[in-house]
């Protein structure tokens, strides 16, 4: 199944762990929709890719970004700041998947105008739910913007 257009979701995950990189390609990959996980691993990184930036230069604009706050570089709080103050970005909904469940992160990522805060679950059939949930509401209920 693919969005109302015929296109796959185009999806970026910022993410500096390995296993939940792995974890959620693994469930994203048995999808219901159609979707492109694009996967960087700190926050400057993710900015080229945005900003379409050196090797990312050809890479498409997700519809929707899965974001770590504890990333090397440039934290997850900077990269989500700078999205939603740029115009041409914030229109993407950004999911904080981050393991921290700190009242300040919460409130703060709401305060950067995060769409959705959501604390990674430490139990693997938990993470798999969750990615699942995420699937579900963002990609299957919610109509998400396309340019």
């Amino acid at each position: 199944m693919f969005d109302c257009l015929g296109h796959p979701i185009e999806i970026l995950l910022i993410e500096d762990n390995p296993s939940d990189i792995r974890l959620t390609q693994e469930v994203l990959k048995e999808s219901k929709l159609q979707n492109n996980l694009h996967v960087v691993e700190d926050g400057e990184e993710a900015l080229d890719y945005l900003y379409h930036r050196g090797p990312y230069a050809q890479e498409p604009q997700p519809d929707l970004i899965l974001l770590d706050l504890n990333l090397p570089n440039l934290d997850g709080r900077e990269v989500l700041s700078k999205i939603k103050q740029d115009e041409a970005l914030n229109h993407i909904p950004v999911v904080v998947l981050t393991t921290s469940d700190a009242g300040e992160d919460i409130m703060r990522s709401y305060q950067l105008y995060a769409n959705c805060y959501i604390t990674k679950p430490i139990d693997l059939d938990q993470f798999i739910k969750v990615v699942n949930a995420i699937e579900d509401f963002w990609l299957t209920i919610v109509k998400l913007p396309r340019p």
